[in-house]
């Protein structure tokens, strides 16, 4: 099987995606870290995390690495009952990407998406490439045309963490 990146890669091509493959070849394990190595404000990196309901119902989220994911709010825009984060292993199955690497389009498995609402206020993003030292520039337009997903207020303002978790 090849890849993250490179099944990510042939994605773009045969969806005719704009957006690029980014190799910083520096950490990019936080959103400062991820943020420093392109040479991008903290507010352009993103997080695409799949939450599982009491039903098993998955649904994945892309949000703001600086920013948490409100799970009263989920619940709210999607119906999800009771969201935790999915265990490694279904984010996995479902994606075909690692937690931490997982980009926001290209899974295995079609999934509900939902994209807060602050992603859209920058032109271009930077989220996970398939890999942990690998990004993917996209912008928020491809990413809503790609997945078809429904934009929401689901995010607040501040992680606890002051280096914050760049990719889901």
């Amino acid at each position: 099987m090849a890849s993250g990146p490179d099944r990510l890669a042939a994605y773009l091509r045969q969806h005719g995606v704009d957006a690029e493959i980014l190799y910083p070849g520096k950490s990019t394990a936080t959103v400062a870290e991820a943020a420093a190595a392109l040479g991008v404000h903290p507010r352009q990196i993103i997080k695409s995390l799949l939450f599982q309901g009491k039903d098993g119902t998955a649904v994945l989220v892309i949000a703001r690495g600086e920013t948490r994911v409100d799970r009263r709010k989920l619940t709210e825009a999607t119906g999800l009952r009771q969201p935790q984060l999915a265990p490694p292993q279904l984010v996995l199955d479902l994606t075909g990407y690692p937690p931490g690497a997982t980009p926001p389009i290209g899974h295995l498995t079609p999934l509900k998406v939902v994209v807060d609402r602050a992603v859209l206020e920058e032109p271009v993003v930077y989220g996970g490439g398939g890999a942990s030292d690998v990004m993917l520039r996209i912008s928020p337009p491809e990413i809503l045309r790609l997945t078809g997903a429904t934009v929401a207020d689901i995010a607040s303002e501040a992680v606890n963490d002051p280096g914050g978790h760049a990719r889901g």
